[in-house]
């Protein structure tokens, strides 16, 4: 509308003008409901053709949308494992902060586990100060077996030296001698028995124990999966969880957590994709939002994503028709606010309409600049200047629209 009435100042309202006092026709009598296509046909159409031209140079150099929303991500709340409520420490609506307790499931089989492996633990460190006797007995075995081969070998130099003076018998000395053999295996056996328990000791026990302190471990990580804490601080929505309940992290979440900070800061707006070229990171625009009405954000564009959306492609067993991804889908943009706390008023989720305005300013000052770029360029961002009225007026109405005219 504002773009007709200012194109027809500058071609109806002339090609008027000279009807009327040039060629002396008046309307109601020369110019009436039935003459004034004919009498005004030169104004008409090119009000109609500028009208256009200024509506798309607008709508191009100035893009818009209504595709608006503060979008922000929601948490899951769900247990590590599947298991019966036992208690429940907050309620819908509650706000946590980062590790507090939410709810806990039964641990009665996870604290057997961990009780279990304690108990592991004491009886291998029992196991270790018994080994520690026995070595203390392995050493008196040794130097028992020691003597006994002495005493051995003493008897046997005897009798090999009475031997030779034919004052005992040849069979007693064998008998010696196969005495003393037996008393080096006695021998042996005590010191390896010595090496088996130091070894236990040293090597065996330690490494027992240490996979004892992994079972604890393990067991006691399942012990603290059964008492599920908040991730992050937020406000703990649709939280029903009731004690009994059966909690899967499959099919059977428990509530949803809210964020504090989720969907504030940030707009996400999808322009049309035929703006992808005029669209700039660092391009200055203004948004109007449902939850906070009759007020105009200072926005910036902070990053705009290279790809859309829509032709994004998933591989799966069938061959995918183009035609069903060809709908068009739009340019995903990044708005923040100008000014600091611009956004913090604006509810997360919140609906909005948002203009963006190229800038020509630099360009403009290049003093190698051609005439004809140089008016056009400022034409570009004279009529910026529209858009920025067009969105003001939806600020205004826009209460009026949602509460009154859309029957709600």
């Amino acid at each position: 509308m504002f773009e007709l009435m200012l194109c027809s100042l500058l071609t109806i309202f002339p090609d008027y003008l000279f009807r009327r006092y040039v060629q002396g026709k008046r309307i109601g009598h020369e110019i009436n409901l039935y003459t004034m296509w004919y009498e005004l046909r030169w104004g008409i159409s090119a009000c109609l053709m500028l009208t256009i031209s200024l509506i798309t140079m607008i709508f191009y150099f100035h893009p818009s949308t209504s595709s608006v929303t503060a979008i922000f991500r929601t948490v899951t709340i769900l247990p590590e494992t599947v298991g019966r409520v036992d208690e429940v420490y907050v309620g819908i609506n509650d706000k946590v902060a980062a590790g507090a307790p939410l709810f806990r499931l039964d641990d009665a089989q996870q604290k057997a586990a961990v009780e279990t492996a304690r108990r592991q633990i004491a009886q291998l460190e029992a196991e270790a100060r018994v080994t520690e006797t026995e070595l203390a007995t392995a050493d008196g075995q040794i130097q028992e077996a020691q003597g006994a081969l002495q005493v051995a070998i003493d008897e046997y130099e005897m009798k090999a030296q009475l031997l030779t003076r034919d004052a005992v018998a040849r069979r007693e000395v064998d008998r010696l001698a196969n005495t003393i053999e037996t008393r080096k295996g006695s021998l042996a056996a005590a010191v390896a028995k010595k090496e088996t328990l130091a070894a236990k000791i040293k090597v065996l026990l330690p490494a027992q124990k240490a996979s004892a302190e992994a079972a604890l471990a393990q067991a006691q990580v399942e012990l603290d999966k059964t008492l599920v804490r908040a991730g992050i601080s937020g406000t703990v929505q649709q939280f029903t969880l009731r004690p009994g309940d059966v909690v899967n992290t499959m099919i059977r979440p428990a509530g949803i957590l809210v964020p504090t900070q989720a969907g504030r800061g940030t707009l996400i707006a999808g322009f049309g994709q035929i703006e992808a070229q005029v669209i700039k990171r660092g391009m200055i625009a203004e948004a109007t939002c449902i939850g906070r009405p009759f007020t105009i954000i200072p926005l910036v564009v902070t990053e705009v994503q290279d790809v859309i959306a829509a032709g994004q492609l998933r591989p799966t067993d069938q061959l995918i028709d183009v035609q069903q991804i060809a709908r068009p889908g739009t340019l995903t943009v990044f708005l923040q606010p100008l000014f600091e706390g611009g956004l913090d008023k604006i509810p997360p989720g919140s609906s909005c309409i948002a203009n963006a305005y190229t800038n020509n300013h630099d360009v403009l000052a290049d003093p190698n600049i051609g005439t004809v770029r140089w008016v056009f360029l400022h034409v570009v961002d004279t009529v910026g200047l529209v858009h920025a009225m067009i969105l003001r007026m939806q600020a205004m109405l826009l209460p009026v629209q949602t509460l009154v005219l859309s029957g709600h």
